[in-house]
């Protein structure tokens, strides 16, 4: 695959990086934040002997009081894209009361991307929901896909003139089995039939958003952001072949076929490879782990492509990156995910753009601030950016278009 030549990119080529707004802007009140103090949340931190102020998102990056830091950023690494969400309770705090000036934050933010010819990526629902909603069943409440459509309509109405790709949804099934299957993330149920209802009303939401999206403009290109996995059989024997298609049917596949016509684009966020064998989460040695232990696996990114070409849709990779504090692996990894994604554009796959997950570091949900997946360092006592090597590295493929 790799012969020591440049591997150029098709121009036109989207090179970015992705955040979401809870994990970077600080200050928001949601169901995440209010879990994050929760009694019981912060008994069990104590109880593991962590310190739970590592664990509460406050101020997180600081970039809604600073977002023109983040934009140096985004500069300094020539990117042509950036990927963020909105936040629901921001802009919808209360049941059909809308902050127009929340609005008004993100429509200039939109406007400052595209002064630097940065094309904003929105993601409209990146996890977090409003109080109010929490309090009226959260995802699990029949209105949800109402409510949603209704936010929707809202956020792409005003943003429309800024903003032409939308994201409606990010890793519908993660969140799923995280809060409703495995119980570990809020609002941490354990029940087969609240999964069943919370993803069959992630897929209305998604259905209702686009159409809402699409009635503002026939120019808006809305998808989603897929979490996949790449099942692989070892050894090859019949029982793993036929343990990672089922697998793969049911994680990567089901729910993008649920959708139906209503997607423009897919968005593939890539970070785990599963060897099938006999069962799945079997340790497995790799060349290289990141920070949380994560086996890095550059070539699932091609497989994952062709597995995506069924669609006959444009494919953006809206998320791919490491935990790696010291930088040890990042350049690494990123120069071979961009080898494979490159070979999977070489056979035809309608691959559009990557972005790098992510900008600078950020509040990793249930695992606090300790893994830090920034290409910029961020200081949280001063809120400071700082790019680490890899960012160059970065840098230097956006600005040429390449590898090597």
């Amino acid at each position: 695959m790799d012969d020591g030549a440049p591997m150029i990119f098709p121009e036109g080529f989207f090179w970015g990086c992705s955040t979401s707004a809870h994990q970077i802007e600080g200050g928001l009140v949601n169901d995440w934040s209010e879990w994050e103090k929760s009694d019981a949340r912060l008994a069990g931190l104590r109880d593991r002997k962590l310190d739970p102020q590592d664990f509460i998102s406050g101020r997180a990056a600081n970039s809604f009081v600073d977002a023109n830091a983040d934009i140096a950023c985004m500069a300094s690494l020539n990117l042509n894209a950036y990927r963020f969400s909105v936040d629901w309770s921001r802009i919808e705090p209360a049941e059909g009361r809308f902050d127009e000036g929340a609005l008004d934050y993100y429509l200039d933010f939109a406007k400052k991307l595209r002064a630097r010819r940065i094309e904003p990526f929105v993601t409209l629902w990146h996890w977090p929901v409003p109080l109010w909603l929490r309090d009226k069943g959260g995802w699990e409440s029949l209105q949800a896909p109402v409510f949603f459509e209704r936010f929707a309509k809202k956020a792409a109405g005003r943003l429309k003139g800024e903003v032409n790709f939308w994201i409606t949804l990010n890793e519908p099934l993660v969140y799923g089995t995280m809060g409703f299957l495995k119980g570990e993330w809020p609002p941490q149920k354990r029940s087969w039939l609240a999964y069943r209802r919370v993803e069959n009303n992630l897929v209305a939401a998604h259905r209702r958003a686009y159409d809402a999206i699409k009635a503002l403009g026939a120019e808006s290109r809305v998808g989603i952001a897929k979490h996949n996995i790449c099942f692989e059989a070892f050894r090859d024997r019949l029982i793993n072949r036929l343990l990672a298609a089922c697998a793969d049917w049911w994680w990567n596949r089901r729910f993008l076929d649920r959708l139906g016509g209503k997607q423009d684009f897919i968005g593939l966020n890539y970070y785990f490879h599963n060897k099938v064998d006999w069962g799945f989460g079997k340790p497995h040695a790799y060349e290289r782990y990141s920070d949380m232990k994560w086996g890095l696996h550059p070539e699932g990114a091609y497989h994952l492509l062709k597995g995506l070409e069924r669609y006959r849709l444009p494919i953006y990779v809206t998320e791919n990156g490491l935990a790696d504090r010291g930088d040890q692996h990042r350049s690494w990894y990123i120069a071979e995910i961009l080898k494979n994604v490159h070979r999977a554009i070489a056979e035809g796959v309608p691959v559009k753009g990557y972005f790098h997950w992510s900008l600078i570091d950020n509040f990793e949900w249930a695992h606090g601030f300790d893994p830090r997946f920034g290409l910029f360092e961020v200081d949280y006592s001063t809120f400071e950016r700082k790019p680490r090597p890899s960012a160059a590295f970065y840098a230097d493929i956006c600005k040429n278009n390449r590898i090597g």
